[in-house]
This record gives structure tokens, C-alpha cells and sequence, in this order.
């Protein structure tokens, strides 16, 4: 019979006994695979999120909370640029560096089931913008270096000269059940408990993304501007002339495209676009064609003691982010986790090491009929590598499928998309590990087997 062989028998003897010990390093393990796997993804979907912006330009604060209101849907955007300063980006003297730039307003939300004394648990994003977002830019890169590019699921993109029209990320369709050619209410602020706003036509539900796209809701810029409370009033803007300018000049000779030229509602009956001078932007997504695009722009906006603005590279601003805060935070919940599997490999030296006064007999029998002490010493320690082998192989299984459960939870919340293949390479150092710490704690137990007295347990 061999080592292995013997090992599982008295495995299966102490059967209580050596399933607790498998099950408490089952969930040691478990917990690792899902610190690992989840901070893996969630790094990756993170960084790619940002990836997909070359450039944002807001009003000068931090950048870090310029890149999570505009990129993430968080915290709020408390610094706003004049209209005529995305126009430098389209008609202006940063046109010859850009190729498309996407203004973004945001301050507004969406509860598909509001409560009556508040706002529910899904409170999603409103941000308004031009269908450039869709159409021209994109939000990635494929593991093959394609660009992903949005699609949409059902409907279409929203119309530049409809203003009220609005487009669904797949998670707030999904999760509120609006469908195409239905209408939804935004409510102004974004707690959910300001005034319902005017109705947006819905046209279009995006392909879901993986990223924070899919939990927010995109209406058109132009009705956005003729809701309450997002304009300028007429006097705040007389009172900007007299005392002088304050951004960029306004741009002559325009290509036309912003505003429109004719714009109607949703019944098709042409209304008055907001004048200029009355808007205001959150932010402006700018797509440059050439290599060091990025860079001039940077530096022409940044170092302008003029401009109210600053521009930020989203990817290097998310790295900082992930380096500084999440890297350690990931470093601690790893060492707690590894201590959980320390713990319960001591639960195997101690199982082992109890039952060896009950096994005394056995392995003298073992002994009398030509077991060399080398022998039952290897058998002890292959029982320690078995039961650390099969807690391993377990906590993994059981690690992917806790993944696969807390998944819908993580991407409502997050938007992160988890599954339950989602693999790490790390992972694969887990096993040998495991079989390192079975051999040491095996050893203590396998000495002790290694000096039995074998006249003595006879007897």
C-alpha cells in the first residue's frame, strides 16, 4: 500500500475531525482567492475605465476628484468652466490639436422607485452631453488592441437637435426596467431629494461596458441647459460683462455645430436653445489625433494663470490612486488572509499532533512488520499535505463561487463584472504554498511518529 494510500485511510478514520480541519483551511483559502481575484479585476477595469479618456479639462481643484466625477460617476463636480472655453476646443485655439471634444454637465440623478420620504437604494447618475460620446469616442482597448467602441443594445444614439432625449446605461436599464420609447424624470441634485425635472424621451440602451458608464443615464446637453437651475440667469451674466472677462474671449465665426441651429422637443415642435453666455460645463472629454497632443494641451492649459481651467491625464491620475491607497490596502488584506491560513495549518499540526498517542499502536504494528521509521514519518507528513492539498483545492472552488454570488451586488454597486472564472495568476502560487506550509506543520507530528517506541506501544 503506499504512503499516499495510508495517508487518506487514516484521513477517512478520523473523518470529523479532518473535514473541520479541510473546511477551516478551505475558507483561509477562499478568502486569499477572492482578495486576489477581486482586486486583480477590479485594478484592471479601473485603469481601463480612464484609459479611455485622453485628456479631461475642468475648472481648477483636485484632479483626483475631477477623475472620479467625471470618469467614475463620484463625489461631485463643484467647478464649472464657461461654455465659450469648450468652444476654444472646437472653434478656438486649441481646434488644431483636437479632434473631438466632449462636454460634460453633471449635478443631476435618476431614482427609477423613489420612496416617499426619500430616495431609493438605486440612485443613478445623470450626466448630460452631446452624442459625440457615443459616436466618437471610445472606452477602451480589447485584449487583442481594438478599440471598444460603444454599441447599443436596443434603440439608438440620442439627436443633437432633440432636446430631450436620453440614452440608458445597461445597469440602470436593467436594474429599473425602463425600456426604449418610454420616458424617465431626472431629479435635480444629485441625493435624489431635489425637484423631479422635465421628461426625457428614452431612444437607446447601451451594450453593457464593465465600466461606469453602465450606471448612469445620458441626456442631451441642450435640454439639459433648459431645466431649472441650470443656466445662468440673464443677470449674473450682465453682472460677468461689467466686471469684465473672466475666460476666453468669445469664439468668431463658428462651425456651427454647437448649439444647433433648429432644436425641438419631443412632439417635434422647434423651441429656443439656451444663449451661450448662459451656459456653463462640468467637464470636457478631449480626444487628440497626434501623439504629444495630450502633453501641449496640458501644458498650454495648466500653466495659463488666466484660465479658471486644468487639465488632467485620467490614467496617470487613476495609477497615483491605485499606487498609493489600494496597492496597501490590498498588501493588508493579504497578510491578514495569509495569517488565516497560517491559523489553520496549525489546526493540522494540532489534529495530527493529538491523535498520535491513539495512533501509537498502528505504527508500531507498521514498525514490527518492516516499516522503516523514514517510512511512517512520510506517511504523517503526506497526511498533513493531503488535508492542506484538499482545504486548497476546495477554498478555491469555493472562492470562485463566492465571487460568482457577491457579483451582481459588486457591479450595482461598483460596476465592476466579476464571473466565476475569473482567474489570477497568483493563484497559482497558492498550492505550492499550501504544500510548504503542510510539510511544516506535518513536521512536528512526523517527529513524534519517527521516535515511537515500538516495544513500548506493544507492550
Amino acid at each position: 500500500m503506499s504512503l499516499w494510500r495510508i495517508a487518506w485511510k487514516n484521513m477517512q478514520q478520523r473523518g470529523v475531525a479532518s473535514s473541520l480541519t479541510v473546511l477551516s483551511m478551505a475558507l483561509g483559502v477562499a478568502v486569499m482567492v477572492g482578495v486576489i481575484v477581486i482586486h486583480a479585476v477590479a485594478v484592471k477595469q479601473f485603469s481601463s475605465y480612464a484609459g479611455g479618456y485622453q485628456l479631461i479639462v475642468g475648472g481648477k481643484g483636485g484632479d483626483l476628484q475631477l477623475v472620479l466625477s467625471t470618469v467614475y460617476h463620484l463625489g461631485e463636480s463643484r467647478y464649472t468652466l464657461p461654455y465659450s472655453f469648450y468652444r476654444e476646443f472646437t472653434d478656438g485655439k486649441y481646434a488644431d490639436l483636437t479632434v473631438t471634444a466632449v462636454p460634460y454637465c453633471m449635478g443631476d440623478s435618476f431614482d427609477p422607485r423613489p420612496l416617499e420620504d426619500g430616495p431609493s437604494d438605486q440612485l443613478y447618475r445623470v450626466v448630460a452631453t452631446t452624442p459625440d460620446l457615443f459616436d466618437k469616442l471610445e472606452y477602451g482597448v480589447n485584449r487583442d488592441g481594438t478599440p471598444r467602441r460603444y454599441r447599443f443594445r436596443d434603440g439608438r444614439n440620442f439627436r443633437s437637435d432633440h432636446a430631450f432625449e436620453a440614452v440608458l446605461g445597461s445597469v440602470v436599464a436593467a436594474k429599473s426596467g425602463v425600456k426604449v420609447g418610454e420616458t424617465i424624470n431626472p431629479t435635480h441634485g444629485i441625493s435624489g431629494r431635489g425637484d423631479r425635472h422635465d421628461e426625457f424621451l428614452v431612444t437607446g440602451i447601451l451594450e453593457p461596458t464593465g465600466t461606469s458608464n453602465d450606471r448612469a443615464v445620458f441626456v442631451n446637453l441642450e435640454g439639459f441647459y433648459l431645466l431649472d437651475g441650470h443656466s445662468l440667469s440673464q443677470k449674473t451674466v450682465e453682472e460677468k460683462a461689467l466686471s469684465g472677462p473672466t475666460g476666453p474671449p468669445q469664439v468668431e465665426n463658428p462651425r456651427g455645430v454647437l448649439p444647433p441651429a433648429t432644436l425641438y422637443n419631443n412632439n417635434d415642435e422647434p423651441i429656443e436653445p439656451l444663449s451661450e453666455p448662459q451656459r456653463e460645463v462640468s467637464s470636457i472629454l478631449v480626444l487628440s489625433d497626434d501623439q504629444m497632443g495630450p502633453t501641449i494641451l496640458t501644458s498650454q492649459i495648466n500653466k495659463d494663470q488666466n484660465q479658471a481651467a486644468q487639465a488632467v491625464a485620467p490614467l496617470r491620475t487613476v495609477a497615483n490612486l491605485l499606487e498609493g491607497i489600494v496597492g496597501p490596502l490590498q498588501v493588508v488584506l493579504l497578510v491578514l488572509t495569509i495569517l488565516i491560513v497560517v491559523v489553520a495549518s496549525i489546526s493540522i499540526l494540532v489534529s495530527i499532533y493529538n491523535s498520535m498517542s491513539e495512533r501509537s499502536h498502528d505504527i508500531a504494528v507498521m514498525r514490527a512488520l518492516g516499516a522503516s521509521r523514514s517510512s511512517v514519518m512520510l506517511v504523517v507528513l503526506s497526511e498533513s499535505i493531503l488535508l492542506s492539498l484538499t482545504g486548497g483545492v476546495l477554498g478555491i472552488i469555493l472562492g470562485h463561487a463566492l465571487i460568482a454570488f457577491a457579483a451582481p451586488y459588486i457591479e450595482a454597486q461598483a460596476g465592476i463584472q466579476l464571473a466565476f472564472w475569473e482567474f489570477d495568476p497568483w493563484e497559482i502560487a497558492v498550492i505550492p504554498a499550501l504544500v510548504v506550509l503542510a510539510t511544516l506543520a506535518g513536521l512536528l507530528p512526523a517527529i513524534s511518529a519517527y521516535r515511537t517506541d515500538v516495544a513500548h506501544s506493544l507492550g
